[in-house]
């Protein structure tokens, strides 16, 4: 189920029902979650799993709900699956339970689709990289977005947006890109430009939070 990336007015009438009705609410951070279950009233018990809980989290969460149980899954912001451990999650269920599993996707917020749609970049097909390998196949990547043809969008964090776009003013110097900082936040702010543009934005800003970067086609005009 979708949550809010950072305005929790953002959250649906549709997502507040089913966090209401919920045996077991499955989060990323339960102390992230229990902000917003506080915000709307909402009182449920919360089991944690994240990129490193191994397999035996499965088998915890369903002792701990009925076979006709609710349980929803969220992350800390944004949609469930899209760069997070909800992916894993969903396939470990249909592995261990098949036809007995229901899956109902609950939409809502999005800082790839946000993003994306205020870039000004082509949205009729795009390719999505998550977040960009440190170290092991990064050149590779960054060689991949060069020559792309088609919009690329990636995810960074505060700690590392200097390097990768020092990096793609290196590699693709005229390439226009647009860069977005805490999306639905008070501090939200949008760069577009050449990389060499957008590095001298955010150096004489205050950086911090999350960014989401698209990257438009090669030989877009």
């Amino acid at each position: 189920m979708a949550t809010p990336i950072g305005n929790l007015g953002d959250i649906s009438q549709r997502a507040l029902e089913v966090l209401g009705t919920a045996d077991l609410i499955i989060c990323e951070d339960t102390r992230v979650s229990k902000r917003l279950l506080e915000h709307y009233n909402i009182s449920k018990t919360l089991f944690s799993y994240h990129q490193h809980s191994d397999s035996s989290a499965v088998s915890k969460i369903l002792q701990k709900v009925p076979g006709d149980g609710v349980l929803v899954y969220v992350t800390d912001a944004g949609t469930p699956g899209i760069s997070d451990p909800g992916g894993k999650l969903v396939a470990d269920l249909y592995a261990k339970l098949e036809e007995q599993l229901q899956v109902i996707p609950i939409p809502g917020p999005s800082a790839l689709l946000a993003a994306l749609s205020v870039s000004g970049f082509p949205t009729d097909s795009f390719l999505f990289l998550g977040f960009i390998p440190h170290k092991k196949g990064r050149q590779t990547i960054l060689k991949k977005i060069q020559a792309s043809d088609i919009t690329v969008i990636c995810f960074e964090s505060v700690h590392r947006i200097e390097k990768l776009l020092t990096e793609v003013q290196t590699i693709m110097p005229d390439r226009l890109i647009f860069v977005a900082r805490e999306l639905t936040k008070k501090f939200e702010k949008i760069y577009r430009g050449k990389p060499a543009q957008v590095v001298e934005s955010l150096k004489n800003d205050k950086v911090k939070g999350e960014f989401v970067i698209v990257f438009s086609p090669v030989n877009f005009i």
